[in-house]
């Protein structure tokens, strides 16, 4: 694994995933109750012994920027490293990252210094548990110059993403970005037997996970350079010349682009621990240690919920939900199917001079479908209801977006606010 380097794209400005993405990259974005999305490619890459991980880094980076420094840091007697590199004007360029592919062309004279034999690229902002290595023993068994990780989608997913018709020998024969109608019709398959999967997923979709050989990446990119990205630009062409692969890859993958998928994966995240591997000791997500104490709950129900450490809990009922990190909430509050990321800090009282609440919720609130982002404000007695049917919308304290009500980070609630 010497001579394979990483790089991580950290994402652009994340605006399908606003107002998460308000303050921050996508891959910033807390998951979990006690993660950042960004750290489950990492983990997956330390996994698989892949240490030598470059993180590019461009639009709100501020905090991932710091999780990262204080997250992952390897001894002194390690070659190992996961290190930011930043947009920057330069000599040869003076554009930010205009696309995937335009921001690893960007960076080829810092990464030519690093002796690799091939790139592997990955995305920040996806949810799935793999061992890359295998992906890299086909690659090389292929003796492929580009090889794609494939999963297995069905038809409403499936216009979302790049689909591949493959050969039995796994070689790439058609890649299609966004298919529509019978476009995608055309490029059905069987995918064969999925675990869990429903008969629908007969569409192999590319996973955002490219290997490239160091040559043709080269060659690739400094012969194209007015092509930004990978999945439009640089890879269907090299498909059609041949000898670019998929690797398939069975297990769970979910595309946090959204609120509506990022919603969905972390509910996912609680219901499906054992498939995404959260309780494997050998391959853990790695995050940052913050050693807060135990979680304290005081005459509270509890029921199919994930609460993560550090919180604080007085005679509620959590049903479905996501409590995450120094979380502190009041007595006769009610959440369920919600998100809560919790806080950054501990704060001791309300600040009753600027008539705001303290952070966390307070007693006798009622939450549905809720994402409440770090360090929010929420009074007594409010009422956030389902807004399963509703159309997106903006208010002075939240968001609604795909029927989901979002709590932005910092945001004040006051007392008996009814949305």
């Amino acid at each position: 694994m010497k001579e394979i380097l990483v790089v991580i794209l950290g994402g652009g400005a994340g605006t399908r995933l606003f107002p998460l993405t308000r303050m921050r990259s996508k891959p910033a974005v807390p998951l979990a109750g006690r993660y950042r999305l960004i750290d489950v490619t990492t983990s997956n890459c330390i996994n698989s012994g892949l240490n030598r991980v470059m993180i590019l880094t461009q639009y709100n980076s501020a905090s991932l920027n710091n999780h990262i420094s204080q997250t992952y840091r390897f001894s002194i007697f390690s070659k190992g490293f996961v290190e930011i590199l930043a947009a920057a004007q330069t000599p040869t360029s003076q554009h930010w990252y205009q696309g995937t592919a335009d921001a690893v062309r960007q960076v080829l004279p810092h990464l030519d210094g690093y002796g690799f034999t091939h790139l592997l690229v990955l995305s920040g902002d996806h949810l799935y548990r793999m061992d890359y290595r295998p992906l890299i023993d086909f690659h090389c068994q292929q003796n492929a110059t580009i090889t794609l990780g494939a999963t297995p989608v069905g038809a409403v997913d499936a216009e979302r993403f790049g689909i591949m018709q493959v050969a039995a020998n796994g070689r790439i024969e058609r890649l299609v970005e966004k298919p529509s109608g019978e476009e995608l019709v055309d490029l059905s398959a069987d995918v064969g037997t999925v675990t869990g999967a429903v008969s629908d997923r007969r569409y192999l979709a590319s996973m955002g996970v490219y290997l490239f050989e160091r040559n043709a990446l080269f060659e690739l990119l400094l012969d194209n350079p007015d092509q930004v990205d990978f999945a439009r630009e640089i890879i269907p062409p090299a498909v059609e010349r041949g000898n670019v692969f998929a690797y398939r890859f069975d297990g769970y993958w979910a595309d946090l682009g959204t609120i509506r998928s990022y919603y969905q994966g972390s509910m996912d995240f609680m219901r499906l621990a054992p498939e995404l591997g959260v309780y494997d000791a050998d391959n853990p997500i790695y995050t940052h240690a913050r050693m807060l104490p135990p979680s304290k709950l005081h005459e509270c129900h509890v029921v199919d919920s994930i609460l993560a450490e550090g919180c604080i809990l007085e005679g509620s009922r959590i049903e479905r939900s996501v409590i995450g990190i120094r979380s502190i909430i009041g007595p006769g509050t009610v959440i369920q199917d919600s998100i809560v990321s919790g806080a950054d800090f501990y704060e001791a009282s309300a600040q009753p001079e600027a008539g705001r609440p303290r952070i966390g919720i307070g007693k006798d609130c009622r939450l549905e479908r809720t994402i409440v982002d770090k360090n929010a404000r929420i009074g007594d007695e409010v009422i956030i209801r389902d807004h399963h049917d509703a159309a997106d919308a903006d208010g002075a304290n939240h968001y609604v977006r795909d029927g989901i009500v979002v709590i932005p980070k910092d945001a004040v609630v006051r007392s008996g606010t009814v949305i």
